[in-house]
């Protein structure tokens, strides 16, 4: 018996759907909003905020920090590659599942494009963001494979911050189970990575260590959920006393050369 489904592939031959229509409904929705991101406005500099250039944050469905960066080529440029599963490292090495990625703030840096000082100030810029969002998380640690340099606090510049998540197909897709279940994976596929290529960074293994901490707090809430009991605090798990600093590069990883 034929099928008439959605997925169904036994129509009569006809003429190739746009690329833009094969994701999806979730991935379309996350696209088109990242987009809407991209052709804000930067009140300081007048121009889109895809344009320029400076420091980024993702943050989870709770509203968690999970990675900083900078950039200096464009923002669409650099969180395009991070959230489109175009190749960057924290992709290559599976660290960041982009499904994870519910909110985006951007702290646009255009002043400093044309600086001779630039680099420093924009390295002492994303440490100040990192270490806002390593005060903000529950963990006191996200999922950086690369600790910024460390550089002197300095006041950041007005941020934007954007939902990424279409509403309609929130409720799916913030699910604990389903969340259980992507962290479980990403944390299996960084692992991998270790495994097969062995001489990684001692930051890749710290990243394993702070996923395997994610996951058990989300899955630990879940029991709890069921049991009828309160959810766990996150002191329960030490992240400092497995991982030890993140607040600059130990020893091993800046004599590093991997």
């Amino acid at each position: 018996m034929a099928s008439h489904g959605v997925a169904s592939y036994n129509e009569p031959a006809r003429k190739p759907p746009p690329l833009a229509s094969m994701p999806i409904p979730f991935v379309r929705g996350f696209r088109s909003l990242l987009k809407g991101v991209m052709e804000s406005i930067d009140a300081a500099s007048g121009q889109k905020l895809g344009k320029c250039i400076g420091v980024y944050g993702f943050y989870d469905y709770d509203g968690e920090p999970i990675y900083v960066g900078q950039t200096w080529a464009k923002f669409s440029e650099r969180i395009g590659r991070h959230l489109t599963s175009q190749r960057t490292d924290t992709l290559a090495y599976r660290i960041l599942d982009p499904f994870e990625v519910a909110e985006v703030e951007l702290w646009p840096a255009e002043y400093l494009r044309n600086d001779p000082g630039k680099i420093a100030k924009l390295n002492a810029i994303e440490y100040s963001a990192y270490r806002s969002a390593i005060s903000q998380s529950k963990y006191r640690a996200i999922l950086n494979e690369k600790i910024p340099l460390a550089a002197n606090p300095v006041e950041l510049p007005r941020s934007y911050r954007f939902n990424l998540v279409p509403e309609e197909l929130r409720s799916d897709r913030e699910h604990p189970d389903v969340r259980i279940a992507r962290r479980a994976e990403t944390l299996a596929r960084v692992s991998a990575v270790a495994h097969e290529r062995g001489e990684v960074s001692p930051g890749l293994r710290r990243v394993i260590v702070i996923q395997a901490v994610r996951l058990a707090d989300l899955a630990a809430a879940r029991l709890a959920f069921a049991e009828g009991r309160r959810r766990p605090s996150p002191n329960a798990i030490d992240v400092h006393e497995l991982v030890g600093s993140v607040l600059q590069e130990s020893k091993a990883e800046t004599s590093s050369d991997v």
